[in-house]
């Protein structure tokens, strides 16, 4: 619930829209979006006529995706739930997808069950992850080293092909799996990318307020680094490529 999700997430719509293009959903068909933060992937799914619905832990960013389907005239089903107990019967969608949601989930195993469960069989399940040797699965990392958490199976796991295939391979009947590039671009510098993932995001915005001062000074050093180093825009842009994985399993 930390932060501005909201802001974040616009600035992976494309990534969003190229996702869903590519699961070539028609109209009329029934879709549900675990752990949609703000509402992207399901809106867009919405706008090209498919029945949506989607689920979130954060009850402000559900109330948030319920602003935005209202203000664009959008039918959504949004509701706040658990990945691990989906609010839906069995078989209930043709298309469940999660876009960097559901991954963080701590019960990978009962995720999967459960997305496979609401899926109707010739359905089809689609995860996009982030890798662990990726730009995300490296900030994953530096911020995870600054803050204590409960032990749990690391979310960068459904970045790894082995890892996700085996959680997947009792529902699936097929599964395919393709390593895909989002591209993080903003209009200003890594330092300030920093800052607004400070802002915005809500790991980082948790990682720094759990620090002191020397903490999230050593942080922000870090971080700044990392930026810099993966930026690929002229000076004053920042253009950040990072790989994710995306499987694509057909519901047994």
């Amino acid at each position: 619930m930390a932060g501005d999700y909201d802001r974040y997430a616009r600035y992976i719509k494309t990534g969003a829209a190229e996702f869903f293009d590519r699961l070539c959903i028609p109209p009329g068909a029934r879709l549900l979006d675990v752990g949609c933060g703000s509402g992207n992937l399901a809106l867009i799914a919405a706008r090209n006529g498919v029945n949506a619905a989607g689920v979130d832990i954060a009850p402000n960013w559900i109330e948030r995706a319920r602003c935005r389907a209202a203000g664009d005239q959008l039918q959504v089903d949004f509701r706040e739930a658990d990945a691990e107990m989906l609010p839906f019967p069995d078989s209930r969608f043709e298309f469940v997808t999660s876009m960097f949601g559901a991954m963080f989930a701590p019960q990978p195993d009962l995720v999967a069950a459960e997305m496979a469960r609401v899926c109707k069989s010739g359905g089809t399940i689609a995860m996009s992850n982030w890798t662990p040797s990726g730009f995300a699965g490296q900030m994953y990392r530096i911020v995870a080293a600054y803050v204590s958490t409960p032990i749990m199976v690391s979310p960068l796991l459904w970045g790894d092909e082995a890892v996700a295939r085996q959680r997947f391979q009792p529902y699936a009947s097929t599964i395919r799996v393709t390593k895909r590039t989002y591209t993080f671009e903003y209009p200003y510098p890594p330092a300030s990318v920093v800052e607004f993932f400070r802002e915005n995001y809500g790991p980082v915005v948790a990682a720094f307020k759990s620090l002191d001062c020397t903490g999230r000074r050593a942080l922000r050093a870090e971080l700044d680094a990392l930026w810099t180093k993966w930026n690929t825009c002229p000076r004053g842009t920042t253009c950040v490529h990072s790989d994710a994985l995306e499987i694509i399993a057909t519901r047994a």
